[in-house]
């Protein structure tokens, strides 16, 4: 693509495409070096520097095309690097394996074994991507470009049809018929509350109005949730063009990327992405010499985790206090500055182009009656592997805990997950079969939630998991219900005297009412589900809590200042004795 120009009609935004695809035949392999903010931590800028200098040191500059690429998944391992088109990924690397290598792959072709990826399982490496349990069973849509396109090039992902279904929807359909695709693919917003896509946009369509907006809710701040970051980073313009889409469809000609600040790798890049995408002209004015008028403008948040709640957001992104709104009218109706707003999660946006482009009965063909499509989770823990995947909906913890993340860490016995954060709970090992969908989840007393997924072994005191989400959740409190303002604050130090071994009988009892009224009480979704992690976990783990309160004991010994009642003949109120401490924070 000609620096500068201007893509005006569908046979140019074609004529992209198949320029980038004569450059690309010109090189035998192409190397993604993953960029993610996990692997950044692990100096995989170090990485890439050392490969750029071995390429130049053997000649292959032409041979070799080398690209910075968004997360590629297995966290946990890196930094990462895939070699393709054999799709061979070299794992934990440093500079100093670099050179060899390079040597060995690039110039040599032989894969360098010893650096590739090692199933603790199976006890032996396994080279090639789509050989590996982590990645073999996984269908990635959202994620389709993650982990293997440039992030920061718009010609790699117009390459891998990038825009053409947002070509497609503003040249060849009429708005109603963009949003009875989406509606009838059955995609459900991704965020956490599972409300359908397509009604969404059917409501903001049809609400009258010359002025309306979209949002991309980008505010991810559930503790263990990464996946809105992953794809920022990894895939900007999949998100612009999910915007373009859902404006075009809702009517509206300008969105905010509501990210927080927190996010400093995830701002820059959808960014540059942003300003790529005007200087071509698919932001802005007449785009793809139509009368369709969109841009978009970046806004980060201050840090607080209330904003992640629609209404919150809408309040932030007018300059007021981020406080929840009284529903209704909801904001498809009136929200930012009165006006028809559609807001949809990042996971939603990345979703709609596959949707536009593929059809809906193929998307739909994923996931579950109740549930369509697939789903990013994000995998931390006590397991094998940790990092993003993205599987069909319906699937079983027990598949992606014993197959995709490769079983539990030291053999150690899985004890539970907590799912959806501190809005969640948990699923313990008699539901490990139970399938992953909305309905399914809220059978069994815990949510989806955006997706995240917290893993613990039997070395676990869920009393001291539930003190860290409930810190969470009251420090993260707008304050402006006393239910929730207050109520959390009490339940908090209940569960700090009971790990403190000062709980008393009846505490248990007091959590159960205090959290049961916060829930019934609280205007906005943090406080209805803030009691959620003490609550599932007194309904799963109620003996850890007698055990606390009674025997001053804890039987993963995290609670150090308990005393415990010892039939070896130690007195009452001596402090407990462990061989091993750990942490979970």
């Amino acid at each position: 693509m000609t620096k500068g120009m201007r893509i005006r009609n569908l046979q140019e935004l074609e004529n992209v495409r198949k320029q980038y695809d004569e450059k690309q035949k010109k090189y035998q392999y192409r190397v993604a070096v993953c960029s993610g903010t996990g692997c950044i931590s692990s100096k995989c800028e170090d990485v890439r520097d050392a490969l750029l200098e071995a390429i130049d040191k053997n000649g292959l500059a032409e041979k070799v095309f080398v690209s910075c690429t968004g997360c590629i998944g297995l966290c946990s391992l890196g930094p990462l690097m895939a070699v393709y088109p054999e799709g061979v990924l070299y794992t934990e690397l440093t500079p100093e394996l670099i050179p060899e290598i390079v040597k060995s792959h690039l110039v040599n072709g032989e894969i360098k074994t010893e650096n590739t990826y090692f199933d603790v399982k199976k006890k032996e490496h396994v080279p090639h991507i789509n050989d590996i349990d982590f990645f073999k069973d996984q269908v990635r849509i959202s994620l389709r470009n993650c982990g293997y396109i440039d992030c920061t090039s718009l010609e790699e992902y117009i390459a891998r049809d990038g825009y053409q279904a947002f070509a497609r929807a503003l040249l060849e359909m009429k708005p109603a018929e963009v949003v009875r695709e989406v509606k009838s693919s059955g995609l459900r917003g991704r965020g956490g509350a599972g409300f359908p896509t397509g009604v969404k946009w059917e409501s903001t369509l049809n609400t009258p109005g010359k002025e309306k907006y979209i949002i991309c809710n980008a505010d991810e701040g559930i503790p263990g949730s990464y996946m809105d970051k992953a794809l920022l980073e990894g895939d900007p313009h999949t998100i612009i063009e999910g915007m373009l889409i859902g404006a075009y469809a809702v009517g509206a000609t300008s969105g905010y990327a509501y990210i927080r600040a927190e996010y400093p790798l995830a701002v820059e890049r959808l960014d540059i992405a942003i300003n790529q995408a005007r200087k071509a002209g698919l932001l802005g004015v007449n785009i793809l010499g139509s009368r369709f008028d969109f841009d978009i403008e970046i806004r980060t948040g201050a840090g607080a985790f209330i904003c992640g709640e629609e209404t919150a957001m809408l309040q932030s992104i007018e300059g007021l206090r981020g406080e929840p709104r009284q529903k209704p009218p909801l904001p498809t109706e009136s929200g930012l500055f009165g006006k028809p707003t559609v807001i949809n999660n990042v996971e939603t946006l990345a979703s709609i182009p596959p949707i536009l482009l593929n059809g809906p009965a193929w998307y739909s063909a994923f996931g579950t009656e109740d549930t369509k499509g697939t789903k990013i989770f994000s995998l931390s823990g006590n397991m094998v592997n940790n990092g993003l995947i993205e599987v069909p909906m319906g699937v079983t913890l027990r598949k992606i805990l014993e197959e995709i993340s490769g079983g539990m860490k030291d053999n150690k016995t899985f004890k539970a997950a907590q799912t959806g954060g501190p809005s969640g709970g948990c699923i313990t090992s008699e539901f490990l079969d139970t399938p992953l969908d909305f309905s399914s989840m809220q059978k069994i007393g815990t949510i989806m939630g955006s997706g995240d997924f917290v893993v613990m072994d039997e070395d676990t005191c869920m009393i001291d998991m539930v003190k860290y989400f409930m810190e969470f959740v009251q420090e993260e409190s707008c304050g402006r219900c006393t239910s929730c303002r207050i109520g959390t604050k009490r339940m908090l130090e209940i569960i700090e005297r009971i790990t403190l071994g000062e709980g008393k009988e009846g505490d248990v009892e007091l959590l159960e009412e205090l959290g049961y009224t916060i829930q019934e009480t609280s205007a906005c979704g943090l406080g209805q589900t803030a009691p959620n992690s003490v609550l599932s976990t007194i309904r799963y783990f109620r003996d850890e809590y007698n055990e606390h309160i009674r025997n001053k004991h804890c039987r993963g010994g995290i609670c150090t200042d308990l005393a415990q009642v010892s039939r070896a003949g130690k007195t009452e109120g001596q402090p407990c004795k462990v061989l091993q401490l750990t942490t979970r924070r």
